[in-house]
Formats: C-alpha cells, structure tokens, sequence
C-alpha cells in the first residue's frame, strides 16, 4: 500500500512538469530543405509552376526562365529555358507553351524543335509603359476559358516619391488579356498588386501595405472593381472602363494631402495620432463598385509584403488543410494560412501563421506532384528577412498532425472554432483560455497604418462539443468590417495537453453571418484568472511531437527584459522591419546597440527616423509617432542591454 501511495504521489509530481513541457513548433511538422543548385544559376524567382509531367518551370527577375527536371531529387536537373526577357514575374502553361508576363507584354514561349529551349518569342499583347522602375507586371494567370489575367503595379512620383501613379494605362489595373489577344480593363484601385491568383476559377490578389492600404490585404475580384488605391481612377472614365467610379467622387471623399511648405516644396503626409480616422468601408457604403479585403493581413505579424496565393489541392499529402489557401510573405519570409467563409455574399475569414523561417522572402509557390511545396523567393530592392537574396526552397510536411485551429468560422454572436485534434476540456472551458480584440486600418495617402480604434471584447461564455473538436465562444461587442483578433493561448490539446503551434487567428468580419445564436443555459462561464491572459507556465522544454524530445533542444529562459518588450515591439508593428540578431528590412537590434545611442536619442529615431543614418538599407524608416513614449523608452532601453 505503501508502495502505491509513493507510486501515485511520484505521478502527481510528474504531470505538472510534463504539462509544462514546451509544445511542438512549426519545424517539427513542416522541414524546409533546400534543394541544391548548380553555381552561377542566380533564381531571383518571379514565377513557379509545376508542369504536367512534373518539372518545375522558374522564371527570373533577371529574365530568364529555367526548367528543372526531376525536382525533388537529390540531384535536380536545371536547364534554361528562355532568356533575355524583362522582370519576369509569373508563368503560366497552356497547350504545351509556356506564357509570361514581362515588364510591358504577355509573352508566349514555344519550344518547337523540342530541344527543350524556346526558339519563339511571340507577343500575345504589349501594354504602355512610362519607363518607371516600378511598373512590374504580375501573372498571368490562366482563366477558365484559357484567357489570362494581369495585374500593373503603380510607378511613384518624382517630387512626391511617396505617392502612387498611374502613368500609362493598364497601371494599378487588373486587365483581362482576351483570347483573341485583345487587352480588357478589369479591375482597378492595387497599389502593388504582387498575388494575382485564381482559386477554384475565381479571379482574386493581394497587395502591399503603402499609400491607400493601410496593410497587406486579400481581395477577390469582379469586373468592376475597386480595391482602394485611387492611381488608376486616372482611366475610368475611358469608353471601355467597367469601373464607374471618378477621381472626382473619390477625392470628394477622401483628402488627397497633397501640401506645401513655404518653400513650396511637397510635404510628405504622415500619421496624426488624434485624427478621425476614415476608412474603406465607409466608401463602400456610398459606392458599391468598392471591394473590401476578404481578409486583412495584421501587419508585422502576418507580413509586410503581401505575396502570391494558393490553393492546397494536394488532398491531404501536405498535411491536414486540404482545400485551404496559403499566403506568402516577401518582407518577412513566411507563410500563413487563410481559412475563409461566404457570408451574405462576400468572402471573410482567418490569417493564421504557418511557416517562417525561410532564407529569403516568399514571393511565389507552387506544389510538386509527391505533395511537398516549391517556395521561390527573391529580395533585391525589397527587403526581406532570412540570410540570402534569393532561392529555391521545398516545404515538406512530415505526416504528423500538429495541434492548429483547423477553421475559424463567424456566429451571429461570436466565433465556432474547429481543431486538428480535441482539446483538453478543462482548459477549453476556462474563459481565461480567450482573448479577443478588433481593429481596423485607416484609408488614407500615408504609407501604412496602425491599428486604430482597438478595443478588447468580453467573452461571455463557451461551448466544448461532445468530440472535444470544436469551441464556440460567445462575444460581445464585435463590430462589422473590423479585424478580430482571437487569442487561444490557454486551450490545451487533450492526449498531450500541447498548446497550439499557432494559437492567434485575425477575422475580418466584413458580414455577421445568420443564425441562431447560444443560449446562456448551454454557455460555460467559469474563469480561473482574473485577467484575459492565458495562465502562466513553468520553464519550458522543447519536445518533439513523438514525446520522445530532442538533443540539444533544452530552451533557455528568454529574459525578462525581452519578454516585457516583445508584445510592445508587436503592438507597434516594430518586428515587421527588425528582429534580435538580422537584418530583415531595417538593421537587427543588435546593430542599433552597437552604435552606442543613448536612449533618448533612441527615443527619437523612433519619432523622427534620419534615414542617412543607415545608407546601407533601401527602405526609410517612417516616423513612428503612435507609440506611446513610455513604451518608446522601454524599447530603447531594452535595445541597450543588446550591446557587447
């Protein structure tokens, strides 16, 4: 009896160790490997696809096009295909040929000796250019009927380098390149429209937080359209301009900012912290050619460089997400997933994280016949995190099912969520388990926005289903349009009490969806903490999903100091542009400490950034003056603990 006492005592000691042992991550599920590439082949990839017979098709931005057989092997064969072309920055097959989309045309490239070389160069159709650097074409993508869809980036300004132009026509336009070779305006108001995409037949893209778009947002798309940015209003009143709204009505609408110091000389518009924000919702109100995003991307969590989308149809060998879309990011070398729904009409839903940690930024994927997902990335002029401009890599899915929330779906009074796996019920319903927030972007000519008119929600209750797979919790005070944040930092997955690889979802709520809503008598209501914050962990180890761990994987205890400063440098959207110890888009932590700023001198930079500073970096800082100074000083504080 005795024996048994120890033995059960020794048990009880065990489990709070075990449970505060460190789940799995990302990169215990998904490997990313990198595929060897013969020396002197430079793959600043702008457009990847898997041909029929399994080959990977690679265009450059240095304007060639490569062909790489046998791609998953150990020793892929690499042949070029095309070369001599301008920023190629998309592919697509058709009918045995490959077609681009160079700077200023659609390109059909046919190898009719079958060499494997292309020895024809045929212009489908050539658009105007004005020469700008900054007029890339994106696509094409390949319609249902065979036709294909374009997307044109704006140029910018002289004077007013800031502000987005279009030129020439066909510039911050989605257009339709006809069967018959014939050019149809389709869609306007992108900004830097890098993801044109058609999933299951439909027409959709993202753009680039800049002018206009206060972040990264994903849009499907109709004839007709327009998605905010005001440049290619310039064309609608054209005889064959499907959008029917004028620059007039639109700046009748929204102040254009376009002002003069006494010197005459432009004044560069930035943030005002106590302004009345407008936004794009509101003009939809008024004009209902207006698309709002289906999903905001949050800024410096999900991204900064909104890149190509696509469609897992692997079903299932890439892992448990069949059927959903993944996003990719340039700036910050990572890969989210995107859960939608229709409601009312529109499309809304989920940006949950992914995958990060590539060499490079995301811009283009595409999925090999085994299952496994080519990432082509590039940084030269945009910059990305990761220790290389540019490459080819593969993400690999290992076969084993991570803890994830599988789908966030709306309710008429909150949100039903569905799990890879069950979850632990005790902690499922524990109101300390959830937070949730909303938010939303300004609509305005400033380059990005914060977050504005942030509010915390109050969780009224859940619901655990019998299976332990879905959650449905009850909140008040959601507010149409806004991006929600959902937080699940307590809920625990019920064998192996892992807490979630990803365990923030951001909905955009653009409709509430019918319904009826939950009765207070099914609702769990029970909170164990007084504050919404999951409940603190002991020191945490690294374990693999098989239990059994990992060499050399012991995590060391982050420092405090890091720990206080870490949700303040997300808040403020500070990790989009700088990590600890990397150069990603501005210069790491590490490197401002070296320079021996005190910190109000940090404190400063932050207000009013002096760009000549760091000549090195291509990006200028924008002033930061929405961060509130006495978190402004804790970061710069803490940034000088970093000096050696």
């Amino acid at each position: 009896m005795k024996k048994i006492t120890q033995i059960i005592l020794l048990i009880m000691a065990v489990m709070p160790m075990l449970k505060a042992q460190e789940s799995p991550k990302e990169e215990d599920f998904y490997k990313i490997v990198t595929p060897p590439i013969p020396e002197g082949i430079i793959l600043e990839v702008g457009g990847l696809i898997t041909l029929p017979n399994g080959s990977l098709a690679i265009s450059t931005r240095r304007g060639e096009v490569w062909i790489v057989d046998n791609p998953t092997s150990s020793r892929p064969h690499f042949k070029k295909f095309a070369s001599g072309l301008h920023e190629v920055l998309g592919l697509a097959y058709k009918e045995g040929a490959l077609y681009c989309a160079q700077r200023g045309e659609l390109t059909k490239l046919v190898d009719k000796n079958g060499d494997g070389t292309a020895d024809v160069y045929e212009t489908v159709y050539a658009w105007p250019l004005s020469g700008h650097y900054h007029e890339y074409s994106f696509g094409p993508k390949l319609a249902e009927d065979g036709s294909f869809f374009v997307s044109g980036n704006v140029a910018f300004g002289d004077e007013e380098w800031w502000r987005g132009e279009s030129r020439v026509p066909g510039r911050g336009w989605i257009f339709h390149i006809t069967n018959d070779g014939k050019f149809e305006p389709w869609a306007t108001g992108v900004r830097s429209p890098a993801g044109i995409s058609m999933i299951n037949n439909e027409l959709w893209y993202t753009d680039n937080q800049g002018d206009w778009m206060g972040t990264g947002g994903i849009f499907r798309v109709k004839k007709g359209d327009f998605m905010g940015h005001p440049a290619g209003l310039r064309w609608a009143e054209l005889p064959n301009s499907p959008v029917k709204l004028t620059e007039k009505q639109f700046f009748a609408e929204r102040d254009n900012r376009q002002n003069r110091d006494a010197n005459n000389r432009a004044i560069k518009p930035e943030n005002i912290i106590d302004e009345k924000p407008e936004f794009l919702y509101q003009l939809k109100e008024k004009y209902d050619m207006v698309r709002l995003p289906a999903v905001w991307l949050p800024y410096g969590v999900h991204g900064v460089s909104t890149a190509e989308l696509i469609l897992d149809d692997t079903e299932g060998a890439f892992g448990p997400f069949a059927g959903q879309i993944f996003v990719g990011d340039q700036g910050q070398s990572n890969i989210m997933r995107v859960v939608l729904e229709e409601v009312k009409g529109e499309y809304q839903g989920a940006s949950i994280g992914f995958r990060s940690g590539f060499q490079s930024g995301v811009l283009r994927m595409a999925f090999d016949k085994d299952g496994s997902m080519f990432v082509g990335e590039t940084n030269r002029g945009w910059g990305s995190a990761g220790d290389a401009n540019q490459g080819l890599q593969r993400l690999v899915w290992n076969g084993k099912m991570p803890f994830e929330m599988y789908t966030v779906k709306a309710k008429p009074d909150g949100f039903e969520i569905t799990f890879t796996m069950p979850v632990d019920r005790k902690s499922a319903e524990d109101l300390s388990s959830y937070a949730v927030s909303s938010y939303l972007y300004k609509h305005f000519p400033v380059y990005g926005s914060p977050m504005v008119n942030t509010e915390e929600l109050n969780i009224k209750g859940v619901k655990v289903s019998e299976d332990g797979k879905t959650v449905r919790i009850v909140v008040d005070g959601m507010r149409q349009y806004y991006v929600h944040k959902i937080s699940l930092d307590g809920v625990r997955a019920a064998n192996n009490y892992w807490s979630l690889v990803h365990p923030d979802a951001y909905y955009t709520l653009n409709n509430f969806p019918d319904g009826e809503k939950l009765k207070a008598s099914e609702m769990k209501t029970t909170r164990s903490a007084t504050t919404k914050s999951a409940p603190a962990t002991p020191a945490k180890t690294h374990v693999s999903p098989d239990g059994k761990g990992k060499e050399g994987s012991t995590a060391a205890a982050a420092a405090p100091t890091w720990e206080d400063v870490k949700p303040l440098l997300q808040k403020n959207t500070c990790l989009a542009c700088h990590t600890v110890d990397k150069k990603v888009v501005g210069p790491s932590y590490q490197d401002i400490a070296k320079r021996k700023y005190t910190n109000q001198q940090i404190v400063d930079l932050i207000y009013s950034p002096k760009p000549e500073n760091w000549p090195d970096y291509a990006t200028p800082m924008a002033p930061m003056p929405h961060v509130p100074k006495a978190e402004a000083a804790k970061i710069a504080a803490w940034i000088n603990t970093l000096a050696k």
